[in-house]
């Protein structure tokens, strides 16, 4: 997902629906990236903070408890999901309306309704399960 999105040491990366946070923490790693993970589960929360202890991380990401659908996202270059596609359809405004122009969104399994991906990437992964992710670029226009 960081890949398709071409994450850059310039990016606030903000992963909604974070679960263990390793979108984030990986953003920080592998890039330099901020990184800032949302979910409504602090057991899950808890887990991320953990694992960016662990990996060193702790100055370039955050999690927050919090309800992606309420979440400021104006900072964020880089939106990931892994959401049901009803999730993602309800994001849609909220995403249009707070991302500037040029900022990326990048979702795994599950599309945008009738919004046309920039790009799609279809591959196997090394468990031999095919994944796709979408990617759109956002024009600074709001739209449902």
């Amino acid at each position: 997902m960081l890949e398709l999105a071409t994450v850059t040491k310039g990016d606030v990366v903000y992963d909604l629906g974070c679960g263990d946070g390793r979108i984030p923490i990986t953003a920080a790693k592998a890039y330099g990236a901020r990184g800032v993970g949302v979910d409504i589960d602090p057991q899950r929360i808890a887990e991320a903070n953990a694992s960016a202890k662990q990996a060193g991380v702790t100055h370039l990401v955050s999690f927050k408890l919090q309800d992606a659908m309420t979440t400021d996202l104006s900072e964020a270059t880089v939106v990931t999901l892994y959401l049901l596609s009803a999730s993602n359809l309800k994001l849609r405004p909220i995403l249009t309306r707070q991302l500037k122009a040029g900022a990326r969104i990048v979702s795994h399994s599950f599309s945008m309704g009738d919004w046309q991906p920039d790009k799609v990437d279809t591959f196997t992964d090394s468990a031999n399960n095919r994944r796709t992710l979408y990617l759109w670029k956002t024009d600074g226009k709001i739209r449902p």
